[in-house]
């Protein structure tokens, strides 16, 4: 940012479209830049985002948790754990915020000591029936599960939140046509944040003052 040699016009110009969910392309286009240009800025502003992101604060209540896996359509094998694709762990307070981690795979001994450092003893923690959760029924909080070849939801049962919030994701990555592995981490934290503030007038707020203290 410090050396960004766009007019301040223009930056405002790129935060707003960014702050919109368009691709570097169309900013670019948009804004009168090369793609190149916009792509970096975009990156940049990804970057404060993720050095800027939120430290989680431990989590009591309702929790939900799930695991999602990002990534193209590849040929082979299917579903958990798919060749190929990027596993994320997800926890999510009712009626909270959302918090997102890139895992190396989603063994009960990978998700277990997450949740464990987030979510405070005797907390209700709802997941569906992945055998990655067994190990909650005998931990310190209390499980309740959902069976998802059976029903989606029974009453309060049920991880509808934190499954919005990788619909959301998803649709928003889709847009740019495949991630670099190496950047993921800065995209799924560019969806928490977006998801965790909604208000796209506080998004760019943020951002702003993001931009200026990064100046400073």
């Amino acid at each position: 940012m410090r050396k960004s040699r766009l007019s301040k016009y223009k930056q405002d110009k790129l935060l707003e479209l960014f702050v919109a969910g368009a691709t570097a392309r169309t900013a670019g286009s948009l804004v009168g830049v090369n793609k190149t240009t916009a792509s970096y800025y975009f990156h940049r502003l990804r970057q404060l985002i993720y050095a800027n992101s939120e430290q989680l604060e431990i989590l009591t209540g309702e929790i939900e948790v799930d695991e999602s896996y990002f990534g193209g359509k590849r040929k082979g094998k299917r579903g958990r754990g798919a060749g190929g694709k990027v596993p994320v762990f997800g926890l999510l307070k009712r009626n909270g915020k959302v918090y997102t981690v890139v895992i190396p795979d989603a063994k009960g001994g990978t998700i277990l000591p997450i949740i464990r450092e987030q979510v405070t003893p005797d907390s209700i923690v709802y997941t569906d029936s992945f055998n990655s959760y067994n190990a909650l029924d005998v931990s310190e909080f209390k499980h309740l599960r959902i069976n998802h070849s059976e029903l989606f939801a029974s009453g309060a049962n049920h991880i509808n939140g934190i499954e919005n919030f990788w619909n959301q994701a998803k649709r928003h990555l889709r847009k740019f046509n495949g991630v670099p592995k190496e950047h993921f981490h800065l995209f799924i934290k560019e969806c928490e944040w977006r998801f965790n503030n909604s208000d796209p007038r506080e998004q760019l707020r943020m951002l702003k003052q993001m931009v200026k203290d990064n100046l400073s």
